[in-house]
């Protein structure tokens, strides 16, 4: 399934035309949103989604949700990470699994600059790592504005996830990442000369060596073990304070379901799980073609019920979900 959903062919025709904004969330980097704005965006409520591992913001998955989530009236930005969709040039530095700051930036800029008053986050493996860990980081602080978030196969623990990817049952994702990564580190060792060195990329065979020999040390981690503990959403996951929800499958050939049966998750009031038998990595492809993408309007459905309950009753902003 997770195979079938990235190459079923999809089409978006509810899905306007997007206009780029780019936003800083650093000094010296900037990050790129496709935008699809309703006729009057700050009426509306705005849903934020975030890709995963070597995707884009023109991801099937992306696209899709922003067709769902435009057509049922919300303002949707597709937000690249950091040198994904073609944005290599915008920044110097890599993205990686702990950059949740990135998207504290774009969230304080919505409601700064643009002033929206209802704020979803949604993410997608990776981005779903960082979204919950942006939630979770935030905890009781977190703006009346973000209203709630959602993770869709999510890597609570990064070490778990990497660790499967690079099991002998799976060489064709560990193939597809190791060499999409060092392509795009040939890419940017071009584009900043003397900025990183490369020695020994090319006997990297799987997401941990990688992630040992460019992603820890050019980021700011010890090593691969502690880039994956401290980045993972795990370590916050019980201050997380805002309605969240959790889409995930049991037979995710990449995400493991145990971190979603652990104590601090389903010991904190605010997150609710949907976990059916089968779904794959991100594709929960459903034999009624009226929902083929089944996650997607899973997603948008949950957004539209906080953001109808704070219609109702603003005081319930906060409550569980």
């Amino acid at each position: 399934m997770t195979i079938a959903a990235a190459f079923w062919p999809r089409r978006h025709a509810r899905l306007s035309s997007a206009t780029d904004r780019l936003f800083e969330v650093e000094l010296g980097t900037r990050i790129l949103a496709k935008c699809h704005w309703q006729l009057h965006p700050a009426d509306a409520p705005t849903i934020v989604v975030v890709h995963g591992l070597e995707g884009s913001a023109e991801s099937g998955y992306m696209q899709g949700i922003a067709e769902c989530g435009f057509a049922a009236g919300f303002n949707v930005l597709r937000l690249n990470q950091r040198n994904c969709g073609g944005t290599d040039a915008l920044t110097p530095t890599l993205y990686n699994s702990g950059r949740s700051g990135d998207f504290r930036a774009v969230l304080g800029e919505l409601i700064e600059r643009d002033g929206l008053q209802e704020i979803f986050f949604a993410g997608y493996s990776m981005g779903g790592n960082l979204v919950l860990k942006m939630a979770g980081e935030l905890g009781g602080d977190a703006p009346p504005q973000l209203c709630g978030v959602c993770g869709v196969c999510p890597t609570l623990e990064l070490a778990q996830c990497v660790d499967a990817c690079d099991t002998s049952r799976n060489p064709l994702y560990r193939w597809h990442f190791v060499s999409s990564l060092k392509g795009r580190m040939r890419r940017k060792a071009r584009l900043f000369p003397g900025f990183y060195n490369l020695d020994g990329l090319g006997k990297v065979r799987t997401l941990r060596e990688f992630d040992g020999l460019i992603t820890a040390p050019n980021c700011g981690y010890r090593d691969a073990v502690d880039y994956y503990h401290r980045a993972s959403c795990m370590r916050v996951a019980t201050q997380i304070r805002v309605p969240t929800l959790l889409i995930t499958a049991k037979d995710d050939p990449v995400v493991p379901f145990d971190p979603f049966l652990d104590p601090l998750v389903v010991g904190n009031p605010n997150i609710r799980v949907v976990a059916p038998d089968h779904g794959g990595h991100c594709s929960f492809i459903s034999a009624d073609a009226a929902e083929r993408h089944w996650a997607e309007p899973r997603v948008v459905e949950f957004f539209q019920e906080l953001f109808e309950r704070n219609t109702t009753n603003p005081l319930a902003s906060r409550a569980t979900g």
